[in-house]
């Protein structure tokens, strides 16, 4: 881990607040609202529109392409002032293509409408992530970025309200058109308040931070693909798993709200954990209670069991991604950004593979049993891939050069 100690902080608490806020609204637009509205609205759209298993799992798998092709962007550019740029494009398609899923019916222009809102979703987890972590060690702030990923559970309860709150009063369609317009809300202090790279500012942290060995990269990346699967079938699925149960039939929407609110607090909580005993010992642990969370709906039905595998799942995948992107972004303090997005290939590869997965096997089974069970089996992989790392990792193996590191 490095920071420039020789530069006096610049910012005082109130532009570090302003700023991360910024990167929250970002991640309640362009993941909360964008990507994450449609998993309590997928049975809705299958009750209403009549969506098919098929499609829901497809719909879901070209949003995951269009976070990766959005990664895949990020990951060659190194210019920080292109990388605002985008982040702020971003932030417009967010809004247009959440509205837009509420003009059509017709499921090819869904198919574009979710990709086109998994390229945007790369603004608020990505580009800002790695914009606010540059800007925090340039100013002499501590790098951590937990209070920034708050905004994903803030997004999750965001949506959940929003599709709860509206449901049997909205159509299906108007209530996209809503969360459309909900988004303005957020994009305000998103674009105000995050401020763009200053030019003479750019390059020279400081001296270069060593980095761990490529097979310690390698290792993180294969761990990581690992947490992407086991995320990414609840993330798409899990209203539509508990609304099958007779107790939570008519509150799927309440169910995700469950999760956000267990994911608000998480990012304090594995900074604590991670503070305490270390990043890597803190994945562990988050690995092996995601993993808990993916195999409860697929043994058990009881609606208590069910809950708590929400809380668990919400309460673990924020933190995975906190400490998996703040622990490598610390070793690339120059573009965080970049290396962030090429490490997340892995993990958008997984959501490309999982979700259409899930649709094939709920298809052919009438459930997401057999889903939920393989992804539990991966969570497991990745847990053992971590167990190779060395637990500390601040004692990397070779010096940064240049970033090509974790090409």
């Amino acid at each position: 881990m490095h920071t420039n100690t020789d530069l006096p902080p610049a910012a005082g608490n109130a532009e570090r607040y302003r700023v991360i806020f910024a990167g929250i609204c970002s991640l309640i637009l362009t993941v909360g609202l964008a990507r994450f509205a449609y998993t309590p609205m997928l049975p809705i759209m299958r009750n209403e529109v009549g969506l098919s298993w098929l499609a829901g799992g497809w719909l879901a798998t070209v949003n995951y392409a269009g976070y990766m092709a959005g990664a895949l962007i990020a990951a060659t550019i190194s210019d920080l002032r292109r990388k605002f740029v985008l982040y702020r494009i971003g932030l417009v398609v967010a809004v247009a293509s959440t509205a837009g899923m509420g003009l059509t019916d017709n499921v090819t222009l869904w198919g574009i409408l979710r990709f086109v809102s998994g390229l945007s979703s790369v603004a608020g987890l990505l580009l800002s992530s790695g914009l606010i972590l540059n800007w925090l060690m340039r100013q002499g702030h501590w790098p951590q970025l937990g209070l920034h990923f708050t905004g994903l559970g803030l997004g999750i309860v965001v949506s959940g309200l929003a599709v709860a709150e509206t449901v049997g009063r909205l159509s299906w369609a108007h209530q996209w058109l809503g969360m459309g317009l909900l988004g303005l809300a957020f994009l305000v202090p998103a674009w105000r308040w995050l401020p763009p790279p200053a030019a003479h500012l750019i390059g020279g942290i400081g001296k270069a931070a060593p980095v761990p060995s490529r097979r310690w990269i390698r290792l993180l990346i294969g761990a990581y693909f690992c947490a992407g699967f086991g995320y990414v079938v609840s993330a798409t699925f899990i209203v539509a798993i508990l609304a099958k149960l007779p107790v939570f039939a008519d509150v799927g929407g309440w169910v995700w709200v469950i999760v956000g609110l267990a994911a608000i607090p998480s990012s304090f909580v594995w900074d604590r954990i991670a503070g305490a005993f270390g990043q890597i010992r803190a994945l562990l642990l988050g690995y092996g209670l995601q993993a808990i969370s993916i195999f409860i709906p697929a043994c058990t039905g009881s609606p208590y069991f069910n809950l708590l595998s929400a809380i668990l799942y919400g309460g673990t995948f924020v933190g995975i991604v906190s400490l998996t992107l703040s622990l490598i972004g610390r070793f690339f303090p120059e573009n965080p950004a970049k290396a962030m997005a090429r490490l997340t290939l892995s993990y958008g590869a997984a959501q490309i593979v999982a979700p259409a997965m899930a649709g094939y096997i709920a298809t052919a089974t009438g459930s997401y049993r057999g889903a939920l069970i393989i992804a539990g089996v991966v969570m497991g992989v990745g847990l053992l891939l971590l167990t190779a790392l060395p637990v500390d990792e601040s004692l990397p193996v070779k010096r940064k050069t240049d970033d090509k590191q974790i090409a």
